[in-house]
């Protein structure tokens, strides 16, 4: 398993990080999955038997349960991984139990701590913007836990361009920790990151950490033209709709790559995405032993140039304003 530098900072993780989110009983969200700790712990094994050192959570998770159950199954061996959990979704019906305030911050990586059983968090993600707390009071309070010992960097997920570049902006003006990664949907059938999230991480020296790089499951072969939809999945319900004719064009040609180099679609789609720029790890879910297995095989080879060339002709974007003017010279 390879590693890379986390943004800017000087450790350094896998290329693949397990997320957490099927961990426990994931209500509403079931069919992603609901791993007891029996069975979290095999796929915690095999992770870490692979050389993975990097694991993703989140408070919101299972309502805690993944946190708790991640924990338990690392045991003793925590110091030798990277764990990474969010803050920032509504925890219970307390009025202030939600949002980056300074109260639900603090309130919320301490019990974070007690969950998964540890001194401290590696990785603190906020896991959204907050509209309703200003920048500088997130951005104060995150130092602060720094500087205590309990956080040690911080990143967060699902930002603007804009948000993402004034929190920057602010902790620079501020002398502040600076978010050293961003957590952020990526995959063949969701490239809009690339507009401006991707230039902006490669710009300022952060870490891309993609979330649903299988497109919830659409891009893991399970989906193909002219079959129904498989049952138990994502996209089972027909009323559950993504871009179908745009992913099996994708999973198409995914197949002959795949086949070239005697490996499944969805590690061909996984290898895509470890071949582009400011990318630091992706983060995968799994079910099944069987599913880490083969994710765990994504690693072992590289897709051409000309396949990733390929693939990013076929899952091109849609051509947007000012990117797409721009692109073809402006007013040069």
């Amino acid at each position: 398993m390879k590693v890379r530098f986390l943004g800017k900072s000087g450790i350094r993780v896998s290329e693949l990080c397990l997320g957490t989110m099927t961990f426990g009983p994931n209500i509403p969200m079931k069919k992603l999955g609901s791993l007891d700790q029996k069975e979290a712990n095999v796929i915690v094994d095999m992770a870490m038997d692979a050389g993975i050192n990097f694991f993703d959570t989140a408070d919101q998770y299972s309502a805690g349960q993944s946190e708790e159950i991640l924990g338990k199954a690392l045991g003793k061996r925590r110091k030798d991984v990277i764990i990474a959990t969010k803050v920032r979704a509504r925890m219970s019906s307390n009025p202030n139990d939600v949002g980056l305030s300074r109260n639900h911050i603090v309130e919320g990586c301490d019990i974070s701590l007690r969950r998964l059983g540890t001194d401290y968090i590696d990785l603190y993600q906020v896991h959204s913007f907050d509209s309703h707390t200003p920048l500088e009071e997130t951005l104060r309070t995150l130092d602060d836990l720094v500087r205590q010992g309990k956080v040690r960097y911080i990143g967060c997920s699902n930002f603007a361009g804009w948000q993402l570049m004034k929190a920057l902006a602010v902790s620079s003006a501020q002398n502040l920790e600076k978010f050293i990664t961003l957590q952020a949907q990526y995959s063949l059938l969701t490239r809009d990151l690339e507009y401006e999230l991707a230039p902006l991480c490669l710009d300022q020296g952060l870490g891309i950490l993609t979330w649903s790089p299988l497109a919830w499951g659409a891009l893991s072969g399970k989906y193909r033209r002219g079959k129904p939809r498989p049952q138990g999945a994502r996209f089972s319900d027909p009323s559950s709709t993504f871009d179908e004719q745009k992913a099996y064009a994708i999973v198409d040609e995914l197949d002959k790559i795949a086949a070239a180099h005697n490996a499944t679609v969805p590690q061909a789609a996984l290898n895509y995405l470890l071949r582009k720029p400011a990318v630091t790890a992706l983060i995968i879910g799994v079910r099944t032993p069987e599913q880490m297995a083969d994710n765990l095989k994504t690693v072992g080879w590289e897709m051409l140039p000309e396949e990733v060339a390929q693939l990013d002709k076929i899952s091109k974007p849609a051509s947007l304003y000012p990117y797409a003017f721009l692109a073809s010279g402006g007013h040069d």
